[in-house]
């Protein structure tokens, strides 16, 4: 693999247009990362690790040029740790990459308050926003000098971690444990946003970030998971989500484009070390997290194959039908379009027929008059049912002769005086 700091140079020295060029003039992202054309995904990621933390704003205050790097460093390694951009680059360049690639993934420790709360605003809203980890936590990490914490397998733990840090778990692992399979959930109970973090031992003794699920709502609680079961199992990529599409048949179409498979589907026997990332915007983050072996579970990991299975034939399936769909949706737009139309040239035909069928007299006069009579007819008819009906209102709502003294005032006028 290519030297990464000489593709920072590099970079460097074409930065401060980093992030505002178009797609045309954008950088290859196999030279901003150093990378070669075949390299692996885990080169890949080491190489954008390392050079996220070179040049991440919280270690080059005030440098716009690094502020630059970064951003196209994080553009670059957008596409080639996505399966399917990267396909698309590699076969026609940007102009394959849809426009969705062009986001970044917001480090929210290295925003100001008034940034942050503009997030947090536009998150509320629906407008969804991706978040990664924070430079300081992935460099303390790598560096060797976060706090591990031992977890047992089967054991439940509930803590609170703050909001842009992390805590930090080993689990150790047996080979019965491995060839059975095991899994590490975690949970919060007030739905609040949080990372789960896989981390692999670096040579120096420090740790690197492997894998990360984000939290999702589901039910009353939000989750996330990590499961290693031997046999491919798949997650739901929710950088790939249109869930906030303003086309509900678009995100009903690629609703199941994130589902993807897992970096990691198996780990050996040994220390494995997890982390949880508080991803709340101003607050900590309540959860629990477990770590448990997979033999008791038997059913259900036979159940997770079947419906993955079914999920990834409907994926296949759901291309097939849009197009059947669109065809469709076209021919009844055009069909409700010509039924108005329709509709519109049988009444002016029956109008026209009515005129006809009043020019047959004799009388001038009524033959002016006799196409408009019937409304004025109906037109009068309406007024005096309206004022005969306001008259009826009037005489009930009259008031009724007062008695005084309980003395009738009416005199009958049949006697004499």
């Amino acid at each position: 693999m290519p030297d990464s700091g000489s593709s920072s140079s590099r970079s460097e020295k074409k930065g401060d247009a980093a992030g505002k060029q178009p797609l045309h003039q954008r950088k290859d992202p196999y030279e901003v990362l150093g990378v070669g054309r075949n390299a692996t995904d885990q080169e890949i990621k080491g190489a954008y690790r390392r050079m996220a933390l070179k040049y991440h704003p919280d270690k080059n205050a005030n440098d716009p040029v690094a502020a630059d790097v970064f951003k196209e460093v994080t553009f670059s390694y957008n596409i080639l740790s996505d399966p399917d951009k990267r396909r698309q680059y590699d076969s026609s360049g940007f102009e394959g990459i849809e426009s969705d690639s062009q986001e970044l993934e917001l480090d929210l420790s290295s925003l100001n308050t008034v940034n942050t709360m503009f997030a947090a605003l536009f998150s509320k809203l629906g407008v969804p926003i991706k978040t990664t980890v924070s430079a300081t936590v992935l460099e303390e990490a790598l560096n060797g000098m976060v706090i591990v914490r031992p977890l047992q397998l089967g054991q439940s733990l509930s803590r609170k971690v703050e909001k842009q840090s992390a805590h930090f778990y080993s689990v150790e692992i047996t080979e019965k444990e491995v060839q059975m399979g095991f899994v590490c959930r975690v949970q919060s109970a007030d739905r609040s946003k949080f990372k789960l973090l896989y981390f692999e031992k670096e040579e120096t003794g420090g740790l690197s970030l492997a894998l990360q699920e984000d939290s999702a709502k589901t039910g009353k609680v939000t989750s996330s998971g990590m499961f290693f079961l031997g046999f491919p199992v798949y997650r739901f990529d929710q950088s790939t989500s249109i869930a906030a599409a303003k086309d509900p048949d678009t995100a009903f179409f690629k609703k199941l484009d994130g589902f993807q498979p897992c970096e990691i589907n198996e780990l050996k026997a040994g220390t494995h070390i997890f982390a949880v990332y508080g991803d709340n915007f101003f607050k900590s983050v309540s959860y629990t997290i477990e770590v448990m072996c997979a033999e008791p579970f038997p059913a259900e990991k036979e159940k997770l194959q079947t419906v993955e299975a079914k999920l990834l034939t409907k994926r296949a399936e759901l291309s097939k039908f849009e197009s059947e769909y669109r065809d469709v949706l076209a021919k009844f737009t055009e069909m409700t379009s010509r039924y108005a139309q329709e509709m519109q040239e049988i009444d002016d035909l029956i109008k026209e027929r009515n005129e006809i069928h009043a020019s047959y007299t004799a009388n001038p006069l009524l033959k002016r008059s006799s196409s408009s009579s019937k409304v004025r007819t109906s037109s009068r008819g309406s007024k005096s049912d309206g004022d005969h009906h306001r008259k009826e209102k009037k005489s009930r709502d009259r008031p009724k002769k007062k008695i005084w003294f309980n003395i009738r005032l009416k005199m009958d006028k049949r006697k004499p005086c």
